[in-house]
């Protein structure tokens, strides 16, 4: 095969595993639209750990809401991490404050004596 067969060989194997895993994506935006966020956490839950950044955040999203999960701004923070090492836009500011006071431990100046 020459040089030039095998890159599109290549291209288009990429191009059709990308939208084996759009499919799912989508559905679980469907889901979670229509408040099925168990069907949700199931479709995008193996994308996430197959490196899919836009799961990654949408289960950081979950867990920091409580939405088909228990409320775990821990976890919430450890999947958006996931997405941003990836440049996954950020969540919204108000989320990461949120997991951030959650899950911080308190300093010497505002712990009660």
């Amino acid at each position: 095969m020459s040089g030039l067969a095998a890159i599109f060989v290549a291209v288009v194997l990429t191009l059709i595993s990308t939208l084996a895993m759009s499919e799912p994506f989508e559905e679980g935006v469907a889901a979670a639209n229509r408040g099925d966020y168990a069907t949700a956490l199931r479709l995008w839950q193996p994308l996430a750990y197959q490196g899919d950044a836009s799961a990654q955040s949408n289960l950081g999203l979950m867990y920091a809401t409580g939405q088909g999960v228990p409320q775990d701004y821990a976890e919430a923070v450890r999947w958006y991490r996931r997405a941003a090492d990836q440049g996954h836009a950020s969540p919204p500011a108000w989320v990461i404050g949120t997991a951030w006071f959650q899950t911080a431990p308190p300093s010497r100046s505002n712990r009660n004596k």
